[in-house]
């Protein structure tokens, strides 16, 4: 992945900002990838370290805002990378309740009896002929 240029006269960014920066977006596009393929094993590998890059970004992020400005470079960057992880989430949200829904149409909770514990459908297949 390509990091976006910074314009002339632009101050330069922290190079460890940088980076840490640098190495959400990589995991957000191999999760990508994995998410695309269907991988399981990768999904799970790269959501794992995309976990990871996100707590060092955060980290490394509020302490350099306690310390001095961000660069808009970085700024901008950071908000894309935070959009694709909702982009990612809100899909898979998606995807787990198509499958969910799928789940319960082939394999339906069983009912519970409504009555007593000879149920209304059981009692049906009984018969009989009332006599008086």
């Amino acid at each position: 992945m390509t990091l976006p240029m910074l314009p002339q006269g632009a101050p330069s960014a922290d190079p460890e900002l940088e980076q840490t920066l640098a190495a959400v977006e990589s995991r957000l596009s191999s999760l990508g990838e994995a998410l695309r393929a269907r991988d399981v094993e990768a999904i799970d590998h790269h959501a794992t370290e995309l976990h990871r890059a996100l707590a060092r970004a955060v980290d490394h992020f509020t302490h350099a805002a306690r310390s001095g400005a961000i660069p808009p470079v970085l700024r901008q960057r950071l908000a894309s990378a935070s959009g694709l992880v909702a982009a990612q989430r809100e899909s898979l949200a998606r995807a787990t309740a198509a499958l969910d829904r799928a789940i319960e149409v082939l394999m339906p909770r069983e009912t519970p009896a409504l009555y007593s514990s000879i149920g209304a459908q059981e009692r049906a297949g009984l018969g009989g002929v009332i006599q008086a």
